[in-house]
């Protein structure tokens, strides 16, 4: 069911998830200020950080939409990765130094395939020293930087699929179905490890995001010229988008202001939890009032973000 119904002749407001095919050599951070600066927009952020040689699909969230990209965020992701063999360098991606050189005698496909099947599933993944993770509220690329020593420590991800998808040497295409918190970089370097012959990643691109693939992605150059038409908004996915595995309620206007003053509600558990105990919660007249987290010990449903009213602009 469509909740987000536009009414003619009227603006939808900058509450919405605009999906971007990020451009090469932009961090994450950089376009979401150009964003900014393109619409005038101030609650803009992105969900899922992209290295600046990555490419693809970056959810950049507005307005109230801010609020749901920590769900975004934690969907698996998918990825086009392209691995450089022969090489390893200190950032684990092409930018780097070379700190190992090695032989690529007796690499094959078959060998590549045989060193892939052992990182599927819940693995150790070690990330990269050069990172954004922080180490005493300091970034690790910093600390890096000034030559200190950074021993980041292992943690659990998630490889869901990996295949390989083309080998030309010492080029090696694969695509990588992962979980929130992988590096591709690190999944680059450990695969040169396990082959002994040392790789990188050259390039990257993210196919899938959650809900959101690259056939869905605005280029850069398409969001700047929606700006100059002032069409930009029309581009926006509705808040609910990546929520809508979750299962809903309609709330009545009693519990819906109750929910709006954050009060828990008393609802069937059965009719509407999930696997991640939160559903959504809508209006009467099919808008998005709250995320409802289902507290376990207490036995009802919490408020756990409410949204405000929709305002639409008038046309300009």
């Amino acid at each position: 069911m469509n909740w987000h119904l536009r009414r003619p002749g009227r603006k939808v407001g900058a509450d919405g998830i605009l999906i971007i095919n990020k451009p090469e050599g932009w961090t994450s951070f950089g376009l979401v200020a150009r964003l900014k600066r393109l619409t005038g927009e101030k609650r803009v952020g992105h969900a899922g950080t992209l290295d600046p040689i990555a490419t693809g699909v970056l959810p950049v969230c507005f307005g109230q939409a801010t609020r749901v990209a920590e769900f975004i965020a934690a969907e698996a992701k998918v990825y086009l990765a392209e691995v450089k063999l022969g090489a390893a360098t200190d950032t684990f991606d092409r930018e780097g130094s070379i700190v190992y050189q090695g032989d690529l005698a007796g690499i094959s496909a078959d060998s590549i395939r045989q060193a892939l099947a052992s990182f599927c599933g819940t693995v150790e993944q070690t990330p990269p020293a050069y990172s954004a993770l922080k180490k005493s509220g300091k970034p690790y690329y910093q600390l890096a930087r000034q030559g200190l020593s950074v021993n980041p420590k292992p943690r659990r991800v998630t490889i869901h699929n990996i295949s390989l998808v083309k080998y030309e040497s010492p080029l090696v295409t694969l695509e990588v179905e992962c979980s929130k918190g992988t590096y591709i970089r690190s999944l680059a370097h450990d695969l040169g490890r396990r082959l002994g012959c040392g790789a990188y990643l050259n390039n990257l691109t993210r196919l899938r995001c959650g809900p959101f693939f690259i056939e869905d992605a605005v280029t850069l150059s398409q969001f700047e010229s929606a700006c100059r038409e002032a069409t930009w908004r029309e581009l926006l996915h509705p808040i609910d988008a990546p929520l809508m595995d979750w299962k809903a309620v309609v709330l009545s206007g009693q519990s819906e202001l109750a929910v709006r003053h954050g009060s828990p509600l008393l609802l069937p558990v059965g009719a509407v939890a999930d696997e991640n105990k939160y559903c959504r919660a809508y209006s009467s007249d099919g808008h998005l009032v709250a995320v409802l987290r289902f507290v376990a010990d207490k036995g009802y449903w919490h408020p756990f973000k409410v949204f405000s009213p929709p305002q639409e602009s008038a046309d300009f």
